[in-house]
């Protein structure tokens, strides 16, 4: 009988940095499970390719539930299947949130979770380029995860962007992750001399030679054992085989926002109603399992440049080899940056209050006919041009993740309730307006050839009607199995499971609120801490 002390499902961000931090101490025996294969994709460590990636074998491709608010559509949810998770396949924008997000987190009871708190964990992770021009005392130098604001590639637009942001009272902000986030500033990344830096590559790969580490790719877990309320191994798939393997200690859930809770219901835990519906028997009722699911929402609002100075004049196959050059051989140009180049982060009413809405600016243009649920590449535009997103950062809409049917490798159900909440649409109508006002701007219409949807850009009704065929989710599931000593928490704030022995989930999923901007720097935070929480366990 195999037995480890830490078995880790899902080697993605905070698998990776869980499977690093334990597995330091020679004496712990730390096997991690990975139901993708290894990063081999050459794709995944191109920044500029990540375009390439969204539809690959490497990528889950969830979908919604049709969307009642949003013309029924199915939206697409990428999820990384492969080492680094999602790490390995997002457009690397490395942003923690506010202070203000934290802040609430410790005030709904989760001890240990405010920002002063939590932010030596983003520090120990971080070895940031740029540290020292930044604001003091917020950055790592010595962490594994490298950040860098990218120099290698850098249109005018963005200065452009950033000065018509000011325009219409959006700060320039050097640094959103520093002593404030208000403001417009150039992009945060996870890149390290031209290539993707994922959790894989910054934490897992270099440790994999540890004797006391093991990984296994192409291995979907089934199930979690229980021996009564004690966790004591695990049932996975590999090929057509089922194995088990047990744990002297503890196992900790890292498979996301959709895939952790799933994993506990196929395991017995959950709504016992919901279980009983696929034949499943409840070892342990906890009718918070999958509730709880937010998301952030954008829509792209996008213009045609005067000049070929963006990405979108690559994609021909000879541009695209002249940029393959640059890239293997002179180490710069479009493919050596991510496809997001500034970000802007405001109180949407500009009534001072902490940010709660973003901006995504890309130096890329879809074009007027692009089909957003069919995320078909071949139809971007050959003409350069930029995208502004407004983002929604703080949806009041609630949704659920759950099983569609007792086999494990079935997708689940996930049901987000886009636009239930009628203040969730009303603050996307205010942030399309915005970008209207900040796309009137000089430094920004000197660099305007035409404009995209929506063509009536005046009209409010207009402005609905466009994010509602085009919204799509920032691809950041949260809250599935949240954090808390409610009625519907499914872990406190040791990240223990309640109820059960052995059991933590450690993912983006135990945020009891989303945090206000891209999630992937406060996963790598949460598995930081939850490291040292188990390591204290013993």
């Amino acid at each position: 009988m195999e037995k480890y002390d830490y078995i880790i499902i899902g080697a993605g961000s905070a698998g990776c940095v869980l499977a690093n931090r334990l597995s330091k101490n020679p004496a712990h025996r730390v096997l991690v499970l990975e139901a993708g294969g290894p990063d081999t994709n050459i794709n995944i460590h191109i920044p500029g390719a990540y375009t390439k990636l969204h539809k690959c074998k490497e990528n889950w491709g969830f979908w919604t539930e049709p969307q009642e608010n949003v013309l029924n559509r199915k939206i697409y949810l990428p999820r990384g299947k492969t080492l680094g998770g999602s790490s390995s396949v997002n457009a690397m924008a490395y942003v923690r949130g506010n202070r203000a997000d934290y802040d609430a987190w410790a005030e709904l009871g989760n001890k240990g979770w405010s920002y002063d708190e939590i932010l030596p964990y983003f520090m120990r992770s971080e070895n940031h380029k740029q540290a020292d021009e930044l604001d003091e005392g917020y950055h790592g130098k010595d962490g594994e995860l490298h950040v860098t604001v990218p120099v290698r590639f850098r249109t005018p637009v963005l200065d452009a962007f950033i000065e018509s942001c000011a325009a219409v009272g959006i700060p320039p902000n050097k640094d959103y992750n520093g002593t404030h986030q208000e403001g417009a500033g150039a992009v945060q990344c996870t890149i390290k001399d031209g290539k993707r830096c994922s959790g894989a590559v910054a934490f897992l790969k270099p440790v994999l030679k540890r004797p006391n580490l093991t990984a296994i790719t192409r291995a979907h877990v089934s199930k979690i054992i229980f021996e009564g309320k004690k966790a004591i191994g695990v049932e996975y798939i590999k090929g057509s085989k089922k194995q088990l393997v047990y744990t002297n200690k503890e196992i900790i859930l890292s498979a996301g926002a959709f895939q952790s809770p799933q994993l506990l219901m196929l395991s017995g835990i959950g709504d016992r109603a919901a279980l009983k519906s696929h034949g499943i028997e409840c070892l342990h009722e906890l009718k918070g399992v999958g509730q709880n699911l937010q998301d952030h929402l954008f829509c792209p609002i996008g213009c045609e440049t005067n000049t070929q100075i963006g990405l979108n004049h690559y994609i021909p196959i000879l541009k695209q080899l002249k940029a393959a050059w640059d890239y293997f051989v002179n180490k710069k140009g479009a493919f050596m940056v991510s496809p997001l180049e500034g970000l802007a982060f405001f109180d949407i009413y500009q009534q001072g209050a902490p940010a709660n809405f973003q901006l995504h600016f890309s130096p890329m243009w879809l074009g007027k006919d692009y089909n957003y649920d069919l995320y078909d590449t071949n139809t971007y535009p050959k003409v350069d041009g930029f995208t502004i997103l407004p983002t929604l950062l703080q949806p009041k809409s609630r949704g659920y993740v759950t099983l569609r049917s007792s086999n494990p490798k079935a997708a689940p159900v996930i049901q987000p309730n886009f636009l239930t909440e009628k203040e969730d649409l009303d603050q996307l109508v205010h942030g399309v307006k915005l970008v209207m006002k900040i796309l009137e701007q000089t430094a920004l219409q000197r660099h305007i050839k035409s404009y995209g949807a929506p063509a009536d850009r005046q009209s409010e009704a207009a402005f609905i009607q466009h994010i509602k065929e085009t919204v799509e989710t920032v691809y950041h599931p949260v809250g599935t199995c949240k954090m808390g000593n409610d009625d519907m928490a499914v872990v406190d704030a040791e990240l223990r499971v309640h109820g059960l022995q052995n059991l933590r989930v450690v993912d983006a999923s135990i945020m009891p609120k989303i945090v206000s901007g891209n999630t992937n720097a406060p996963v790598f935070m949460i598995a930081e801490k939850a490291s040292d929480m188990v390591l204290e366990a013993g």
